[in-house]
């Protein structure tokens, strides 16, 4: 029987919303038992955005699928000692609060580490150290300090934030990385180690084309672009590539929303592709068959790509644009995504039950192991593992369960 790449690892996730959860939920996925550990009132999360009334929300559901739930009030001396056992007997701690909250709680770096020095601290916060540490962090205020949204959107228009969660789970990615990078290290040395991961700075590593741009951008014009003019930072390109070959959304039949194919136009598909639009001629006119002789005419070319587009229905457009192994992807809404049979073959789109709120859609683990499949299971509710988690594994009694209960500390 397969063994799960995690298992027998313990994470005690102290996280929230968005960010923490994201993290916390791929290491339950790759088979790390990760206990959630909520304030009595639980993870804000589950009352929010509500569509079930006196359910937990898509929002808590999507993020915590494959782990356990407690309770404890970590502001009580009962509550704190509890947690103390808790990390004595973890592999990895991951917070996102406030800056400073839990070393309020008495839980410092140095504490945590004398408690258990094997165990990896994970940190995710808004900023590294500086001006904007104690700033508040959200996904979109992500994107803004990150670089993202100054250079999405386009030009004569307002900066853009982008629909990719590229802050929150885009940072819980980061802190998975870090973690099992020390999770590693540490079956070297024995020692666990803290990881800090800031939101700010999993944006930037996201955006570093842009990085790359700005410095070319002091050489001249950055000629894959299709703005006309340039200032002295790089300016928003609406659905430029960004890389070395051009690429644009192009309108499709019936003309919908989303009736759009992304084509990238490489030199070997010139040919091929001007012959699909009506102009073979391009491909040998020496105005157009270069791609140094179409980059100062990039708008144009779209529009005249476009023009045959416009005429079809965008799987039409995909089959073939394929067919001729020309680059392109159809612009799929959500809706779309959902109802994608691909994606529910590869697990990407997966059903899950839920006791309350009954079945709900969800994205599957995009980490395929050979040897560790993943089996996305229903996410807790509120302390649904305390007596498991107290009595079975820390040995409270039932009695002792039943006052903490009754005292406010689970």
């Amino acid at each position: 029987m397969s063994r799960t790449a995690l298992e027998g690892v313990r994470v005690l996730d102290m996280t929230h919303v968005q960010s923490g959860p994201s993290a916390t939920q791929l290491l339950a996925w790759l088979g790390a038992d990760v206990v959630k550990v909520e304030a009595p009132g639980g993870d804000i999360t589950r009352r929010q955005l509500r569509d079930v009334p006196d359910a937990d929300s898509l929002y808590f559901t999507m993020l915590n699928c494959n782990k356990r739930s407690i309770t404890l009030n970590t502001k009580t001396e009962r509550g704190q000692e509890i947690l103390a056992a808790l990390v004595r007997g973890a592999d990895v701690m991951v917070e996102n609060f406030a800056p400073g909250a839990v070393e309020r709680m008495g839980f410092t770096w140095e504490r945590i580490r004398e408690i258990n020095p094997r165990i990896v601290y994970a940190s995710i916060k808004g900023f590294g150290d500086g001006p904007y540490t104690a700033f508040k962090a959200y996904e979109v205020v992500a994107q803004a300090m990150g670089g993202s949204m100054a250079t999405t959107g386009f030009e004569d228009g307002p900066p853009l934030a982008t629909g990719a969660q590229i802050g929150d789970s885009g940072t819980g990615i980061h802190a998975v990385a870090a973690i099992l990078a020390a999770l590693l290290q540490r079956e070297r040395t024995g020692r666990g180690q803290r990881v800090n991961v800031a939101m700010q700075h999993a944006v930037l590593n996201l955006c570093r084309v842009k990085l790359r741009d700005q410095q070319r951008l002091a050489h001249g014009p950055l000629a894959e672009y299709p703005n006309d003019t340039f200032g002295e930072e790089v300016p928003r390109s609406g659905n430029a590539s960004g890389g070395g070959q051009p690429g644009w959304a192009v309108r499709c039949a019936p003309g919908g929303p989303n009736d759009y194919v992304y084509v990238i136009v490489q030199p070997v598909g010139w040919q091929p592709l001007s012959a699909l639009i009506g102009r073979p001629e391009l491909a040998a006119d020496p105005e157009w068959a270069t791609p140094e002789a179409r980059l100062p005419k990039l708008a144009k070319m779209f529009q005249l790509i476009e023009e045959w587009t416009s005429t079809l229905p965008k799987w039409q457009v995909l089959q073939q644009l394929n067919s001729h192994n020309i680059p392109c992807g159809p612009i799929l809404s959500p809706k779309e995504i959902i109802e994608d049979a691909s994606l529910a073959a590869n697990d990407m789109i997966v059903e899950v039950g839920h006791p309350e709120r009954g079945t709900f859609t969800t994205v599957g683990n995009p980490l395929k192991l050979s040897d560790s499949p993943t089996t996305i299971t229903t996410p807790p509710l509120l302390g649904q593992h305390n007596e498991e988690i107290y009595i079975g594994e820390l040995g409270l009694g039932d009695e002792e369960l039943r006052l903490l209960r009754s005292g406010g500390v689970i």
